[in-house]
């Protein structure tokens, strides 16, 4: 599984990305339209929000029912909650979950530092050709 933890990096540094993307579209919307922000459609945003989290959650109750070195359902649950109130401050609206932390600091630093690392620039450690494959 060589190569896994960096897949793991390309995959959570597009999603960011398209995060950030999600982001700054909404923000742009509400400045060039702004009778669109409305009340009844910031609360409508924060529902969706809210049931996001929970369908998060029972994801993380469903794969982590017993727990995993130092990762459980719980801790989970807060860290979408924190995550949940970034998002909605980085929109313009007022955090859902009043007092939630971030039990995983490291986290933090695994998405929100820039990596500006080229795929097509990395240098290759294994090859394999098709004559050590065997087809038995």
């Amino acid at each position: 599984m060589q190569g896994a933890a960096e897949q793991y990096q390309y995959i959570l540094r597009d999603e960011s990305m398209h995060c950030n993307f999600g982001i700054d579209v909404i923000n742009t919307i509400k400045l060039e339209n702004p009778h669109l922000w409305t009340a009844e459609f910031r609360e409508e945003i924060k529902g969706l929000m809210q049931q996001g989290v929970e369908l998060e959650y029972r994801y993380a109750e469903a794969t982590m029912p017993r727990g995993v070195l130092g990762l459980n359902a719980t801790m989970f649950k807060e860290y979408l909650r924190f995550i949940a109130n970034r998002r909605c401050q980085q929109i313009g609206l007022d955090v859902l979950y009043t007092g939630a932390t971030n039990p995983f600091p490291w986290m933090s630093e695994m998405i929100d530092l820039k990596k500006e690392k080229n795929f097509f620039e990395t240098r290759v450690t294994e090859y394999q050709t098709g004559g050590a494959l065997s087809w038995d």
